[in-house]
């Protein structure tokens, strides 16, 4: 009976839980035009960025509170006024290639009032090894008097 008593619970508490997390159908709901950037091939050493252009197509303003990248190197800025509805805004993302010669994949999670709590967008591509800068060195000459 005790078993009975605390499975009937576990299975209560469960669908609780489930009834608080329900969708708001009038949410502010992010459309990027696109979700995934490739800068293809880049020369170490400058700053890449990208803007990824996004559109609120739900019935309330959308208010993004955070967007983190996954790693130091990746840097996103995102507007911190409501974007209303059906308007546009955009996030700014920079990748520092000094240093980090390769290929590259990383993840931006965007975190906000949308139906989807979290949204993902990502950049990728491969930075060229920058060539050695300086004269390259002379044989000795001799004494140095």
């Amino acid at each position: 009976m005790k078993r009975l008593t605390t499975f009937l619970c576990t299975i209560l508490f469960g669908m609780l839980l489930i009834a608080q997390t329900e969708v708001n159908p009038n949410a502010a709901e992010f459309r990027f035009d696109n979700e995934r950037h490739d800068f293809g091939e880049l020369d170490e050493g400058p700053k890449a960025t990208h803007e990824f252009s996004f559109t609120n197509v739900g019935k309330e303003p959308l208010i993004i509170t955070n967007a983190r990248a996954s790693c130091g190197c990746t840097v996103p800025k995102w507007p911190k006024e409501p974007i209303l509805p059906g308007q546009s805004s955009s996030i700014k993302v920079e990748y520092n290639t000094k240093g980090r010669p390769n290929s590259f994949n990383k993840a931006i999670t965007i975190t906000s009032n949308a139906k989807s709590r979290t949204k993902v967008i990502y950049i990728k591509g491969f930075v060229k090894k920058a060539e050695a800068v300086g004269s390259p060195l002379k044989p000795a000459q001799g004494p140095v008097e």
